[in-house]
């Protein structure tokens, strides 16, 4: 299995906004593209540029250009994994181009935030451990649904539900804080009573630290046409109901918004998870700093 190599005159960016998204300082991307073929996927957009999305690529020299541009960093910081395309692709398991990347966050005593669907994540559970205890660490396991089935419908190459809680209860027990990012909800498919209670309990009996959600999924060019051909082959009646409900609409919530939110909230409370992000970065940041968590 051969995989492409593209050019890259850098791989981390400056992150602006890290209060409303995990504390992260900057992001990095060492693959374009992403094989795990979920419906929903936002990176499909048009406006990212990325062609031939289905199709992995891996940034040349990822590992030599990253060590470059973390030791000319004069601030330390959180750096944001796999907002673009998943790190832990079936290439990776050969490639190990993510694994060198942590060993670089850890060596250099930078942070990692990093976001995946795929259990090959515990690999580097050791690697993980350290950055947290160092500089900080968070892993988000992407779970929309707690059915296998469903899961396998909407995301039919990437690890099923029940392998991704597994993967959270074994980061967790190796001293990885690690949780569930429950987004996107997907209007009139996964937004029920059931999956939210379903979900939490899961998420509680994996040892994960939060469950965070955003109560919605996100639909524009690029996208929308791609998400409405694959749910046309699985129930054609929702795909008018979306059209009617949401139009070219970007952001588009639950209409059970309001009773998702306040579910989500009272089932965390009950299983003691966290769910704002205010508390998330505040718990896993002093995790890292070696202080005793106050939080509770």
């Amino acid at each position: 299995m051969k995989i492409e190599e593209i050019t890259a005159k850098q791989i981390l960016q400056k992150f602006n906004h890290g209060n409303m998204w995990f504390g992260i300082d900057y992001n990095m991307n060492l693959y374009r593209g992403c094989n795990h073929g979920c419906i929903y996927c936002d990176s499909r957009s048009s406006v990212y540029g990325i062609e031939d999305f289905d199709r992995v690529r891996v940034k040349q020299d990822a590992n030599l250009l990253l060590n470059q541009e973390l030791t000319t960093k004069r601030r330390k910081g959180i750096v944001g994994i796999g907002a673009m395309s998943d790190s832990y692709n079936p290439f990776e398991k050969r490639l190990k181009v993510t694994q060198r990347s942590l060993e670089s966050l850890r060596d250099l005593g930078f942070g990692v935030a990093l976001a995946t669907k795929s259990d090959l994540v515990v690999r580097d559970k050791e690697i993980l451990r350290e950055i947290s205890q160092r500089s900080g660490g968070i892993i988000k396991l992407s779970i929309i649904s707690s059915d296998d089935e469903i899961s396998r419908k909407i995301e039919p190459h990437v690890a099923v539900s029940s392998k991704r809680f597994a993967a959270i209860k074994e980061l967790s027990q190796a001293g990885v804080f690690a949780g569930v990012l429950l987004t996107p909800t997907l209007p009139f498919i996964t937004d029920t009573e059931k999956e939210v209670k379903n979900i939490v309990r899961m998420a509680y009996e994996s040892q994960a630290k939060f469950v965070y959600s955003m109560y919605g999924m996100t639909l524009r060019e690029g996208q929308r046409e791609y998400f409405y051909e694959k749910l046309a082959a699985l129930n054609p009646s929702l795909v008018k109901k979306y059209q009617a409900v949401y139009g070219d609409n970007y952001v588009c919530e639950t209409p059970y918004r309001q009773e998702y939110e306040a579910l989500l909230n009272a089932e965390c409370q009950r299983y003691g998870l966290l769910t704002k992000m205010s508390d998330i970065i505040y718990a896993y940041k002093e995790k890292g700093s070696g202080q005793q968590l106050s939080l509770f």
